[in-house]
């Protein structure tokens, strides 16, 4: 099959938890022996790079600012798509799938599949209109694409609720990778075992703001590491950093990928997710594929990750992170116990292959 993917910003992975789940995907889907071709922006993918690991990316300008980069980037994706042969159309996202009427109403014979990440608009970075647009993309979404795909049960109840249809629960995959040592990340003074994690975006509803005053209450040798960076919430990102003051333990290291975030992840002592909502964390997979320890705020999304393999705490709640890490602290030997736990899990329900091959199926039932 020829499958196209649009609504992400790009490959290879730099930020960001769709990138990192259309990566994986197409990575994937061309192992399996089918050929994906990525729209990325030139804001965000080099316009050299043509392929990355068998994957055909298609470079379109994009207006880069808060609100345009991506409906922008995704209308010229959607003219782009009619004109180009493939048998599938997948859009990422419920932001840009306001527009795949466009793809249906040209390419009416060609399955266009959506993935619904997460509900966009409950995050704090937008604006009044830009909820209505998102909203209204959820119902293009929901309405005119030929199948869609929820990422959790959460999503998959909602959809039904909402929109009185039936979705196709299939979650986020992570892959199971070897730890690495602890060389490149010794420029923050780090030796393995040190550490508290947290990898995000530095957006308000991923609630790192909670974490930060848990951490400043704590009488702990830990560090705190912070990876990750704004997302068009300057504001924001200087508040937390204002908040951490000149507490040397806070390190934010920016936004990382590659081999420095796999040693992050292999080195770490515990794995917290603050979050006040989510889709399906990539980088709670990711910390559990890595056998880390993790605290997670108790809402639904997360707790239908880790069941009993992590430690949750109440939603917004600093004296309930900071009890929990102080637990935590106590506990070294049911914090190993946790993190084994983990790992089994995610390699047994949020396995890449095991998906993939659910997402080729659903593919091919759509196009039949």
């Amino acid at each position: 099959m020829k499958i196209a993917f649009i609504g992400q910003k790009g490959i290879p992975v730099k930020t960001g938890g769709v990138e990192k789940h259309v990566e994986e995907l197409a990575r994937c889907l061309v192992e399996f022996g089918h050929e994906v071709f990525v729209y990325t922006r030139k804001n965000y993918t080099s316009t050299d790079l043509k392929e990355y690991e068998g994957i055909k990316l298609i470079s379109l300008p994009s207006i880069s600012t808060k609100h345009l980069d991506a409906i922008s980037h995704t209308f010229f994706a959607c003219v782009h798509v009619i004109f180009k042969r493939v048998d599938v159309i997948h859009f990422h996202s419920i932001g840009p799938s306001s527009l795949l009427w466009l793809v249906r109403l040209f390419k009416p014979k060609t399955p266009v599949i959506v993935t619904f990440h997460t509900q966009c608009y409950y995050h704090k970075k937008w604006g009044k209109f830009a909820k209505l647009c998102l909203k209204f993309g959820e119902w293009v979404a929901c309405g005119f694409s030929t199948k869609i795909i929820t990422v959790s049960e959460t999503l998959t109840k909602y959809v039904k609720n909402k929109h009185k249809i039936e979705s196709t629960y299939i979650p986020n995959g992570v892959s199971i990778y070897k730890k690495q040592s602890p060389d490149m990340i010794n420029r923050w003074g780090l030796v393995g075992n040190d550490y508290i994690l947290s990898v995000s975006r530095l957006v308000r509803h991923k609630g790192i703001h909670y974490l930060i005053n848990a951490y400043k209450k704590l009488n702990t040798e830990k560090k705190l590491i912070i990876v990750g960076d704004s997302s068009f919430t300057d504001d924001y990102v200087k508040s937390l950093k204002d908040l951490a003051g000149d507490n040397k333990n806070i390190i934010f290291t920016g936004n990382q990928s590659g081999d420095v975030l796999k040693e992050l992840f292999s080195n770490a002592w515990l794995f917290v997710q603050p979050s006040e909502s989510e889709g399906l964390s990539i980088a709670l997979l990711e910390a559990m594929s890595y056998s880390l320890p993790v605290i997670v705020s108790d809402i639904p999304e997360n707790v239908e990750v880790v069941q009993d393999t992590g430690i949750l705490f109440k939603n917004k709640n600093i004296d309930s992170l900071v009890d929990k890490l102080k637990k935590a602290e106590q506990n070294f030997y049911d914090l190993k116990i946790l993190g084994e736990k983990g790992i089994k899990r995610v390699d047994k329900f949020y396995n890449w292959n095991n998906i993939t091959n659910k997402i080729i199926k659903l593919y091919k039932g759509a196009i039949t």
